[in-house]
């Protein structure tokens, strides 16, 4: 259930010192995470590169690699796949990837970075079983932001294999709906698509970016604050209303808000895997021990919901 984040937020495979990699990732191996997920994007390539040399100097066998491919604007969508695969490939020493996830989100209507639905569908989706044919591939993914409607359409198009999906303690619309007036994008239930599709759930953004920790602070190698995704416009908006689920660690549901809200993530029966990203050895074990505790509670999840109707009405 626990996969791998290489992310640039966390930074470990990015920033990170190279034994360090080495060592989390050997520990992940043999704690029986299996699920690698990175893109070019992460350190313009570095997460890649990094992900590679450790793989290889380990050679783990039944290890699951995903990575990921943004179309740039006005680019030919086949050639910029191809393309961005054959550089993935090449850094990550592979001759296969696993999962081969599209990072733009997706609209009604294209525009800056985004793809439209029917961008996708006719023209993503060839290029990518093109890839599949040749063996470069074994699966389609999607990252599923963008407009809730055209992630919708996609998903029951039922050409992809996987979806990556923001799900967390600050905004769990994808499984549940939402008070009214509430401060985040609205997912629609998107994991009643996903279930219809019979397409698998990798969580993303399950610690909010790390605001979910409560705090500010950010270790030297993470990433700046990210900007948030299907939340508050801020940052800071985001740790405050993290903060404001600290009962759920006062009453002795979890022992940090960060292990409350890896185990929420864990909570729902669509989850596939969850990434946590990290930027230190610690911040692994932190995550597997969270896992390893299960699920919240019924009671802990009731508590949550009730929490979380004070945010209705705030200006996002």
């Amino acid at each position: 259930m626990l996969g791998f984040g290489c992310g640039a937020v966390g930074g470990l495979m990015v920033r990170g010192d190279a034994a360090d990699q080495e060592r989390t990732i050997a520990r992940a191996i043999a704690a029986g995470v299996n699920y690698f997920d990175t893109a070019v994007q992460y350190g313009n390539g570095e997460s890649e590169e990094n992900l590679g040399r450790v793989l290889q100097r380990l050679k783990p066998a039944d290890v699951v690699v995903g990575t990921k491919v943004r179309v740039p604007p006005g680019e030919a969508i086949a050639d910029a796949v191809t393309m961005s695969l054959e550089g993935s490939l090449a850094r990550l020493r592979l001759d296969q990837v696993d999962i081969f996830h599209l990072h733009n989100p997706i609209t009604e209507t294209e525009g800056g970075s985004a793809l439209s639905v029917r961008q996708v569908l006719d023209e993503v989706v060839p290029a990518f079983e093109r890839l599949r044919q040749q063996g470069k591939i074994r699966f389609l993914g999607i990252t599923a932001l963008g407009d809730t409607a055209a992630l919708h359409q996609v998903i029951d198009a039922k050409a992809f294999d996987s979806a990556q999906a923001v799900y967390n303690m600050l905004n769990p619309s994808a499984a549940e709906e939402l008070p009214a007036n509430y401060p985040a994008q609205d997912y629609g239930r998107l994991f009643d698509h996903t279930e219809g599709a019979g397409v698998g759930v990798v969580g993303i953004r399950v610690l909010a970016g790390g605001a979910l920790s409560g705090s500010t602070e950010r270790h030297p190698i993470a990433g700046p604050a990210p900007e948030p995704i299907g939340s508050a416009m801020r940052y800071d908006a985001d740790v405050d209303r993290a903060r404001r689920l600290l009962p759920l660690v006062k009453e002795g549901f979890a022992s940090t808000l960060t292990e409350a809200a890896t185990r929420f993530a864990l909570s729902h029966p669509a989850m596939g895997t969850i990434l946590v990203g990290m930027a230190t050895p610690q911040q692994f074990e932190d995550a597997l021990a969270a896992v390893q505790k299960g699920p919240l509670p019924r009671a802990a999840l009731d508590r949550l919901s009730a929490l979380r109707q004070g945010f209705s009405g705030e200006v996002r």
